[in-house]
């Protein structure tokens, strides 16, 4: 019973019948407190108190459904907007987008309203402002950082280009010379392919695919050293191991003349009109005026060994030479009906360490020309003729025997014998390796452009010609087309 005693006790006493007087004021009063108290009058005006007390609770919070909080005084702020601050918010919202007449007196308002409310302009504070469409790169422009923005349109969009792994066709060459030193290949703009076998020249027309034996030497110990074609193509020169320079017209199958002014053979031969311009292995350069009698008008001498790569630029300018001593000559052209300073070399660069047969020059560029040195040296060098510099080299790890630039792609391709014995396509100028086309056994000696610039021609030492389709202007190709290309499906076809 005592202890049902001492329980009653204790509940007693937690008991609060009364009110505490010694707790601390309830959250209600102080709020009444601080609001009557915080609220002055201003000096001249007369405040009534029972406005701001009218609506203070008189109850314990939380039994009253509704707590209305006192005007002044509340626990957020709200920001006074005058009419001024609106107007500038509407402005904003609606003409923020809309161009702004330079005379506007309105213009001036606005800049006053920013630097009053901002403390500064609102133009002045803008760190980007995009307007317009982004523009287009140039045709050609290469950007090797990241892209963050591009624009893609239907027409921007390019088709792949598909270039074939095999050649399109193929050509048996029967004893072909395997002389680095010799050029036995050149395609006319008639599309006939000329070829040299041993003591045999032979066209083959690309067009209709029939061949043609042209000529043969007298001789069995005589040989082919060099062909070139006249612009026209309706010409053909040769020449040969016994030191001539026989001019030939194709179309009648009948040899116009027989040229004799060196003392070995002509490895070498290019035509810039009517001047037929040839190289032996004596080092020497001679010009032939093939209208006249007396056909040899000039000599250039340089080069100390076999000039073995001799190259007119399209435009008639200048004549590129290279030769067994390492050495690139650029020549000036033949002025017309006198002899000036032709003997003197415009440049001569030195850079090649070893032998440079393969030259060619840019059709969109004439003033550009591109050599590729040897088996000691292995670059393709891109020589600005009109500054004298070289403003590209590449080590491509390969002998270079030929170069030829493809105009539909503006693409530089290089010939190569030890040790790939393949064809490469690279991007011109930056020299990136767009493809490789390998399927020759030995060397390649030689290239050539067909006269639509979708074809080259390659000869090589394991006695073939092959023709890469690798320019062709449409890349659009049928499907089936694509899954029957294989070395089996090739096109075999003997040039004798």
């Amino acid at each position: 019973m005592a202890q049902f005693g001492f329980e009653n006790d204790i509940q007693g006493i937690l008991k609060l019948d009364m009110p505490i007087t010694n707790a601390p004021m309830a959250r209600w009063q102080r709020k009444a407190s601080t609001s009557t108290s915080s609220v002055l009058p201003s000096p001249g005006k007369s405040v009534n108190l029972s406005l701001t007390t009218s609506k203070t609770p008189i109850k314990t919070p939380g039994k009253n459904k509704k707590c209305t909080p006192s005007k002044v005084g509340g626990d957020r702020f709200i920001p006074i907007r005058n009419g001024q601050q609106l107007d500038v918010a509407s402005f904003l919202l609606t003409k923020e987008n809309e161009p702004l007449d330079a005379n506007n007196p309105a213009l001036e308002n606005q800049k006053a309203w920013s630097v009053s409310l901002n403390g500064y302009a609102v133009e002045e504070a803008k760190i980007l402002h995009l307007g317009g469409k982004p523009l287009n790169a140039p045709e050609g422009y290469q950007n090797n950082l990241k892209v963050l923005y591009s624009q893609v349109t239907p027409s921007s969009v390019k088709k792949t280009r598909y270039i074939s792994s095999v050649p399109d066709r193929i050509l048996d060459a029967p004893e072909l010379r395997n002389d680095f030193y010799l050029n036995l290949l050149d395609w006319s703009s008639r599309n006939l392919l000329a070829v040299a076998l041993h003591d045999n020249v032979y066209l083959w027309d690309a067009s209709r695919g029939e061949i043609t034996l042209l000529m043969k030497m007298e001789r069995e110990e005589d040989y082919i050293t060099s062909v070139s074609w006249t612009k026209e193509g309706n010409y053909l020169a040769i020449g040969t191991s016994d030191f001539k320079v026989q001019l030939w017209d194709v179309e009648n199958q009948k040899r116009l003349r027989s040229m004799t002014s060196h003392t070995a053979r002509v490895g070498s031969l290019s035509w810039n009109d009517h001047i037929l311009s040839s190289a032996s292995r004596s080092g020497h350069i001679h010009h032939h005026d093939v209208r006249v009698a007396n056909h040899h008008i000039y000599t250039l001498e340089g080069h100390t060994q076999e000039v073995c790569g001799l190259e007119w630029s399209p435009d008639g300018r200048y004549l590129a030479s290279g030769g067994n001593d390492n050495m690139v000559y650029v020549w000036p052209g033949l002025g017309e009906g006198s002899i000036g300073n032709e003997s003197q070399s415009l440049h001569c660069w030195s850079e090649h360490q070893g032998a440079v047969k393969a030259l060619a020059w840019c059709p969109w560029q004439p003033n550009i020309l591109a050599s590729g040195g040897g088996t000691s040296d292995r670059h393709i060098r891109v020589w600005n003729v009109n500054s004298g510099s070289c403003i590209r080299a590449l080590d491509t790890q390969s002998q270079i025997s030929s170069l030829v630039f493809a105009p539909n792609y503006k693409e530089l391709v290089s010939g190569h014998g030890y040790a790939h014995n393949n064809v490469v396509i690279w991007k011109y100028p930056s020299l990136t390796k767009v493809a490789e086309l390998a399927g020759h056994e030995d060397r390649v000696l030689n290239l050539a452009l067909s006269p639509d610039g979708s074809t080259v021609a390659t000869v090589a030492g394991d006695e073939t010609v092959r023709l890469w389709k690798s320019f062709e202007l449409d890349p659009i190709k049928k499907k089936a087309t694509r899954m029957m290309k294989s070395t089996s499906s090739v096109i075999h076809q003997t040039i004798r």
